[in-house]
């Protein structure tokens, strides 16, 4: 009984993996309808399987020895042998149950019957015109070679013969430079191009400097790789390395990635250039400071301009000490910060940066033009990661929590909102350790002691932060679902309904933020001034609304049937972003908050009049259409 329960319990049938189309096509085959007889004997023991490309040349004679075709030059053929992918490539049935047969070197005749060839029913080859394809033939098959392919295009037109494995696991792709030596020969061995001796060939990947399909090959190649890269015509594109290419249905290049220099285009639009110009130490992208990290560079700064002036050396103009700083904290320009993180300890890059990610966007030193073009070469010395908290006490915890806390509400301030809320993210980590550490410590109830009561107070402070930066980002929903995480827990919280109110004024929900702001004064009537200030914003903004709408659909309703209500240019011009309120007229500084006098300053600049339009019912209702029949 028991074997019995174990097995209902823990047997779980398998699905039969279903037939391939492969599987079905040899279900066609019968005894005497392929034959197969030795000519020749291969060398070796393995014989091909599925994944390997095989290289063979086939003459097809009838029964009584008169030729049909041949890719082989001694039987009237071009002297192009046939490659395929076995698994892969479309075959003929009698070829496909026959080849994986057969090993290097080997010649053997195969005897088929029409239903093996072009005969066969749903034929995957078209015959070509004039084929006996209704008779028994003989396929003479010599097997030239068979090895592991890497099929680099889904046409089989570029594969790839792997000789040595290289080093590492990175790949040149746009815009890397790359150097290669590299040789072409055709499929009779005539020599295109012959391998240079003296130095490799360079190009830039993505460039059209090599033929597509050799470019393709190389960017599955590793550094050191050896390689043989089959091609044919449609991939043999024109190129300065081969400039003519008529002619040529298939060839072979031989190539041995010698080096490629890693370029990284870091915005996409070619404006912010990485070009790594010494390769550091590990592995990437594994080794480099992609997280929150103290690093120490040395960077020289240089105008790209005529001269090229250098305006800043930390050798020379900063009595040779390298600079440290933290990232992610906005200390140095973005492009400059982006570019590090990408770097490896000991690598060395050359960066070229536009305007707006230099010092556009950051204290410009006084030899910088404004509007500047930059050149840094930077060299990654190393860098610390940043503290794990895992084993530490919960005030060690707090206390780190509280300088990244300080951290993000200056990139606050400072209107650097993704950077101040990836701080904020962060703290999550640490909010989640510090419950660990609570746990440890038998606090089942953290609010019934001081360490849960300060543990519960930042929680809630990160939350209303990180709603904040959402609120700045234009990301209303997420700012709410965000300040639902205070209030589901205390739905007294006044910060909380004030955060959340003013992100639904923004977001158009009118009702939703009058409703939060008269629970302020409910929860706590010293917020009456606050909630007050904040509904009569609302009722401004409220009939701004309606205004702009009524305006933007003047006319709309009083046409005639088939008439078309004008919309002028005024009306555009409405749609524009509203004008920036003066902080004064804000009146929602936490600062005048007694909770926390260190949270984020509410500052909403900007209400963009398109994101509190109101929708469906609300805007009829806006218009004073309160019943509206649609024809």
């Amino acid at each position: 009984m028991a074997i019995v329960e174990e097995a209902e319990q823990g047997f779980i049938p398998q699905k039969k993996k279903s037939p391939s189309d492969e599987d079905k096509r040899k279900k066609k085959i019968v005894p005497g309808s392929l034959m197969k007889a030795l000519m020749r004997p291969g060398w070796g023991d393995s014989r091909p399987s599925d994944g390997d490309q095989v290289i063979y040349h086939c003459t097809i004679r009838t029964l009584d020895g008169v030729v049909v075709e041949s890719t082989n030059a001694n039987n009237g053929g071009k002297g192009m042998p046939i490659r395929n992918v076995l698994g892969k490539s479309k075959m003929l049935l009698g070829l496909l149950e026959g080849i994986p047969t057969m090993l290097k070197g080997e010649i053997a005749m195969f005897k088929m019957k029409p239903q093996l060839h072009y005969g066969e029913d749903d034929c995957p080859i078209t015959a070509p015109t004039g084929f006996p394809k209704e008779d028994e033939l003989h396929f003479e098959i010599e097997m030239i070679d068979f090895f592991k392919a890497k099929v680099i295009s889904d046409d089989l037109g570029v594969i790839k013969k792997v000789i040595t494995e290289g080093k590492g696991w990175e790949s040149p792709r746009e815009p890397y430079e790359v150097k290669a030596w590299i040789s072409a020969k055709t499929f009779d061995g005539k020599e295109i191009i012959s391998r240079t001796q003296r130095e490799p060939f360079f190009f830039t990947f993505g460039k059209s400097e090599v033929p597509k399909g050799l470019e393709m090959g190389i960017g599955t190649m590793a550094r050191e790789e050896k390689a043989v890269i089959y091609v044919t015509s449609q991939y043999l594109t024109q190129s300065p390395f081969i400039p003519e290419v008529e002619g040529y249905e298939e060839v072979y290049f031989d190539v041995e990635l010698a080096h490629f220099v890693q370029v990284r285009d870091m915005l996409g639009d070619g404006r912010l250039i990485k070009r790594r110009i010494q390769d550091g130490k590990g592995e990437f992208p594994m080794d480099c400071p992609l997280h929150d990290s103290l690093l120490r560079v040395h960077y020289k700064g240089m105008l790209l301009n005529e001269e090229n002036r250098v305006f800043y050396d930390t050798r020379s103009d900063n009595n040779g000490e390298p600079l440290e700083f933290s990232s992610g904290e906005g200390l140095v320009p973005e492009g400059f910060e982006m570019c590090v993180r990408l770097m490896l300890p000991g690598e060395v890059a050359l960066v070229t940066c536009p305007p707006d990610y230099a010092y556009d966007k950051f204290p410009r030193p006084a030899n910088v033009p404004e509007g500047a073009h930059i050149q840094w070469e930077i060299e990654l010395l190393g860098f610390e990661m940043p503290k794990d908290w895992t084993g530490m006490n919960f005030q060690s915890i707090m206390d780190d929590a509280e300088k990244i806390r300080s951290t993000g509400n200056r990139l606050f301030k400072e209107g650097k909102y993704e950077l101040a809320k990836a701080k904020y993210d962060k703290l999550s980590h640490a909010e989640v350790v510090a419950v660990q550490v609570l746990r440890e410590f038998n606090h089942v109830n953290p609010q019934d002691d001081e360490e849960g009561k300060v543990f519960v107070d930042t929680r809630n402070l990160l939350h209303l932060n990180v709603a904040a930066c959402y609120l700045k980002m234009g990301e209303c929903k997420k700012s709410i679902e965000t300040c639902n995480k205070v209030l589901d827990v205390n739905p007294a919280h006044v910060k909380a309904l004030y955060r959340r109110g003013m992100a639904y004024m923004e977001g158009g929900d009118f009702e939703e933020a009058k409703s939060d702001f008269q629970n302020m004064i409910k929860a706590d009537k010293s917020s009456e001034p606050d909630a007050r200030a904040a509904l009569l914003k609302l009722k401004q903004k409220e009939q701004e609304t309606k205004q702009k709408v009524q305006k933007q659909f003047r006319g709309l309703f009083d046409k005639k049937p088939g008439e078309i209500a004008d919309v002028g240019a005024e009306d555009i011009k409405d749609k524009t972003v509203a004008k920036e309120p003066n902080k004064g007229e804000e009146g929602e500084s936490d600062d005048n908050n007694s909770e926390d006098s260190n949270e984020v300053v509410e500052d909403v600049r900007q209400a963009r009049w398109f994101s509190f339009w109101p929708s469906g019912r609300k805007l009829f209702s806006s218009l004073g259409l309160e019943r509206c029949t649609i024809l």
